[in-house]
């Protein structure tokens, strides 16, 4: 499905279901390098189960238009005006790693708005190594290979995600490579990475934040370790944590476990 959000065309996966404002919404949102296509198995799940899905390729990413955001507030707004462009005066917001931040820090601008928040493999403060940070400016394919070892513990995911047989880390490398070369204006590696590092409103955006919260983090997270997301679970006030037996991308890494725990912590 696309949108016109900002006067630019926004892309939103449904998970082969059209959009109808009777049924609850969810809305996915995805970290740097990545576009809606990482929560395949989740969106399509949720799609088929009563729900609307709603996952996003932030602007500037693959087939969504406009400037790429350049800090997390910015990326905020841009989830708020999706939003209002369908007109959800509530919704759901799942997101990972640089999404979970976009996530939080929309809760915490409109906590009536956002019934149920989940994040996913997140940090606070999420700062980034300054030899990636480095890498992703000047040597980008370097550092994209650093980031999908860093973020597995196992490069052989289970066949639920994209299939029997599916190379895992090549498919992430490919992805990867797609997103940054859909931006020719902009390196959305460079600026993601530079979001999360920047960002300094996580404390703060979780003091503001009403509604029950899911903390999903992987036991062997190298680049957002569970320890690092102690600081938020500790002033959350409604808050759950599923700890999931692996690495950062929990979707295609632990698919099945990240999505028993959305099933048992999401309620329409």
């Amino acid at each position: 499905m696309n949108l016109t959000v900002n006067g630019h065309s926004t892309y939103c996966y449904t998970g082969g279901k059209p959009f109808d404002a009777a049924k609850p919404t969810m809305v996915f949102v995805h970290g740097v390098l990545h576009d809606h296509s990482v929560w395949a198995l989740q969106s399509r799940y949720f799609a088929h189960h009563g729900w609307n899905v709603l996952a996003l390729d932030l602007p500037g990413h693959c087939k969504s238009a406009g400037p790429a955001p350049t800090s997390v507030e910015e990326a905020a707004d841009f989830v708020m005006a999706v939003l209002d462009a369908v007109g959800l005066q509530q919704a759901t917001l799942i997101g990972h790693s640089w999404g979970s931040l976009i996530a939080l820090e929309t809760a915490a601008r409109a906590p009536q708005r956002i019934k149920q928040l989940v994040l996913i493999g997140t940090a606070f403060p999420m700062k980034v190594a300054p030899a990636l940070l480095e890498s992703s400016l000047n040597t980008p394919m370097q550092a994209l290979e650093m980031v999908n070892v860093f973020s597995r513990s196992t490069l052989c995911a289970p066949p639920s995600v994209l299939g029997p047989g599916t190379w895992v880390y090549g498919a992430s490398m490919a992805l990867g490579r797609r997103v940054l070369a859909s931006n020719r204006q902009v390196n959305v590696f460079h600026a993601g990475f530079s979001a999360c590092n920047n960002y300094a409103g996580g404390l703060e955006a979780i003091s503001k934040v009403t509604c029950p919260v899911l903390y999903v983090l992987g036991e062997t997270d190298q680049m957002t370790p569970p320890k690092a997301a102690q600081g938020l679970i500790a002033k959350t006030a409604l808050a759950e944590v599923a700890m999931l037996p692996g690495g950062h991308h929990q979707m295609s890494e632990t698919p099945e476990h990240l999505l028993k725990a959305l099933v048992q912590f999401l309620q329409p």
